[in-house]
């Protein structure tokens, strides 16, 4: 992990770099020849990928009543009443979140309204390759059903043996979900846009995912909608001389033990801080697991000592991070200054560990910049806004002037017809 210190502004651009490869020529190919099948041959095709990809074979497509019901009672009692918390919090911070209809009389007799509407089905992407993500299954199943929709879709790798981890049935079970299909990759991803025998098409998938998920959401971007790009996880901690070097340190390497491709960023006023938070990165990875990982992501990850606050959140919002923790004194009041962030956790007692499993607030964010330009996934994200009008004679009366006149512009002489036939 490299240190830099107080770097000229005309280097932060390249400081602020992520490493994120690019697809190569086989991911791509293999994508577009799976999504393509998958799409041609339904459920055949995706027994063959799950077969070939989840390494299962012969097991049913779908979770069956008594799979889910065997699941339900070998759950781990502590591992339920967790997800029972967490899902309260969750539930409790995306319901407030349902928008209202809006109404305007843009002039008398003239009335528009925008109207809510839940998007019918929608389709959950839970990953499943370096352990069972409960967390996502209630991310995403929590504010669907918040929203309304009717059928909610989900696919999730399955076991070995073909089963579905205990945990992740229940939280399944206690988000709503309706179905669940023991696929993962960019089949069960081609599944859930085209539709097969079994699965039932969805107008919007949801999900992180490796390189071939990801690729695959983007390419059936063309039929259905998708929440976001995704890739490497990554954290930004801006620090000064209140926060407390071991906690800098572990939220670090719980960002790097996402993924060997994630970033771990500190920015900091005090070179003293720095200097200790490297330290403590060391002495604490070595007694966690998963090291090769956490030394991979680590080795591109940097520490940045600036010359004040207002230098950190300068590069805070050029790099516009998937989560932004704030370890500064007030750290309140510089929220208003941050425009470019997924989620942001403020003090030493808010580590981002907490947004991703239960403090309420979603973990499915835009990363890799995107942070500059989207929003994480919250309740809105399952609904779509219809507007409607309705106009009183009186009303098209007094609007057909400029209807008539835009319309001849244009050289659409049937719309302006459309008015004036209800003139006479």
């Amino acid at each position: 992990m490299e240190t830099i210190f107080y770097p000229p502004q005309d280097a932060w651009q390249e400081l602020c770099r992520r490493n994120i490869p690019a697809d190569d020529a086989g991911v791509v190919a293999t994508v577009e020849r799976v999504v393509a099948d998958v799409a041609r041959r339904g459920d055949a095709a995706l027994r063959e990928y799950i077969a070939m990809y989840d390494g299962v074979a012969g097991s049913s497509l779908t979770v069956s009543d008594t799979e889910w019901e065997e699941g339900l009672r070998t759950v781990d009692p502590q591992v339920a009443r967790a997800i029972d918390a967490a899902a309260d919090n969750i539930r409790k911070f995306h319901a407030v979140q349902r928008p209202e209809a809006e109404q305007v009389e843009t002039m008398p007799g003239v009335v528009c309204r925008r109207i809510p509407v839940p998007i019918e089905r929608v389709g959950l992407y839970v990953p499943g390759g370096r352990a069972p993500l409960l967390s996502t299954v209630l991310m995403l199943g929590v504010p669907a059903r918040e929203a309304g929709c009717r059928r909610v879709i989900m696919c999730t790798p399955p076991r070995p043996d073909g089963s579905v981890d205990a945990g992740i049935l229940y939280a399944a079970r206690v988000a709503g979900v309706d179905v669940i299909c023991k696929a993962g990759g960019a089949h069960a991803i081609a599944a859930m846009a085209y539709g097969t025998e079994t699965l039932e098409r969805v107008s919007k998938i949801f999900g992180p995912g490796n390189r071939y998920v990801t690729r695959a959401k983007q390419l059936v971007s063309a039929v259905t909608a998708i929440d976001m790009p995704a890739g490497p996880s990554e954290v930004m901690i801006l620090a000064d001389h209140t926060a407390i070097p071991s906690y800098v340190a572990a939220d670090m390497l719980s960002q790097a033990e996402h993924g060997p491709d994630s970033q771990s960023m500190l920015v900091t006023t005090d070179a003293e801080l720095a200097a200790a938070v490297e330290a403590e990165v060391e002495r604490l990875a070595g007694t966690l697991g998963r090291r090769e990982c956490i030394d991979s992501s680590l080795s591109h990850s940097r520490i940045i000592v600036v010359a004040d606050r207002d230098e950190a959140v300068a590069i805070a919002n050029l790099y516009a991070p998937e989560h932004l923790i704030v370890s500064m004194a007030d750290a309140e009041a510089l929220v208003p200054r941050i425009l470019n962030a997924g989620s942001v956790f403020l003090g030493n007692f808010s580590p981002e560990s907490a947004g991703d499993y239960a403090s309420g607030t979603n973990h499915t964010l835009p990363t890799g910049g995107w942070a500059a330009s989207m929003s994480g996934v919250s309740t809105e994200s399952f609904m779509r806004m219809m507007t409607c009008q309705q106009l009183t004679r009186p009303g098209l009366v007094a609007l057909s002037p400029v209807i008539t006149a835009l319309a001849r512009a244009e050289g659409l002489e049937a719309h302006a017809l459309a008015v004036n036939i209800r003139m006479q």
